[in-house]
């Protein structure tokens, strides 16, 4: 094996293709299954242009049945087998979410969730996209778990099996075998993180670029922005003041002068606001200067003083420590992600 093979046939050494496993069900949804096959499709690909001796990844489709499966879109995947039916070592399975009404039938499916209790402790890596980790969770597999999902389901995930820990902002969570992603496109990021582990960064960063993605996104970026989080708060007390703040979080603001601004005494102001917008007001300024200093480190030069300072913090330190609390990394390897 030559230098160039060595390096792209990843860490272990494998001479087989690694067996991928996507368990669909009718009413998924489609891009939670079909994000990562394109993922693991572009793989072996490039690995075959390459000429490298990398094994590269076997896809398999299961659902209940062999045949089609009507996504949420409308759109038919169809089946390779039953799950039931796979024979052979699997290395990833990965099981895909849905909406609401399709979710409750597959977590009432009881003979699928008692395949999943037995499959799930067998493989080398086990992966949930979406609300996928819903029926994970309801075969016991995310116990003492941390995890993540949709964030429109986070408190519903916490509130039906407690025994999981939930992070509700990561775009994914790895914890030991498992891995769970956010809603639906967050599986593309999930599944390049997962080529970066079998095969380094330097192919998980050239497929990104040929899947046409930014890069790639680490995994403790927020799954959704302050700047969305204003746009759902329509009216209410805080409307004005969440569209003032948008364009002004970089000056030096403390939260008792949003208190003042909106005419409220500062506990009175600090419960409506974590009403409102699901946070406090501090964490909320927090993530409003991240989102702004992120911009700077993807779009300019600056030095990590002038970005610090032209987003609303008191130094390249605050930054730093800020950056890593929220989004898990710090800012200079954000900027060399981006």
């Amino acid at each position: 094996m030559n230098r160039h093979n060595q390096e792209v046939n990843g860490k272990t050494g494998t001479t087989e293709p690694r067996t991928v496993v996507v368990v669909v069900h009718e009413g998924c949804e489609l891009l939670d299954a079909t994000g990562p096959a394109a993922v693991f499709g572009v793989v072996n690909r490039t690995l075959r242009e390459q000429a490298a001796d990398a094994p590269g990844y076997l896809v398999t489709i299961a659902a209940q049945e062999r045949g089609g499966v009507t996504t949420s879109a409308g759109v038919q995947l169809v089946a390779d087998a039953a799950w039931r039916d796979m024979a052979g070592p699997i290395d990833t399975l990965l099981v895909v979410g849905s909406p609401d009404e399709p979710l409750g039938r597959a977590v009432a499916n009881r003979e699928l969730i008692h395949w999943l209790a037995e499959t799930g402790g067998r493989v080398r890596r086990l992966v949930s996209v979406c609300t996928g980790a819903f029926l994970l969770a309801e075969a016991g597999l995310l116990n003492g778990r941390r995890v993540t999902t949709h964030w429109m389901d986070v408190d519903r995930m916490a509130r039906e099996y407690p025994e999981v820990t939930v992070e509700p902002d990561a775009i994914y969570v790895r914890d030991g075998s498992i891995a769970t992603s956010a809603g639906i496109t967050a599986g593309i990021d999930l599944a390049l993180a997962l080529v970066e582990e079998d095969y380094g960064r330097k192919l998980a960063l050239a497929i990104a670029r040929r899947l046409v993605l930014y890069l790639k996104r680490p995994g403790g970026q927020s799954q959704f922005s302050s700047r969305l989080r204003s746009q759902m708060v329509t009216g209410g007390p805080l409307a004005q003041l969440l569209a003032w703040l948008e364009e002004n979080a970089h000056q030096n603001i403390a939260v008792e002068d949003l208190a003042d601004r909106a005419a409220m005494s500062p506990r009175n102001f600090a419960r409506v606001f974590l009403r409102e917008t699901g946070m406090t007001p501090s964490k909320y300024l927090d993530r409003l200067r991240i989102e702004r200093a992120k911009h700077l480190l993807e779009e300019t030069n600056h030095p990590m003083e002038t970005v610090a300072r032209e987003s609303g913090f008191s130094g390249a330190e605050q930054l730093r420590r800020t950056f890593q609390r929220c989004l898990g990394i710090t800012p200079r390897a954000y900027r060399e992600r981006f």
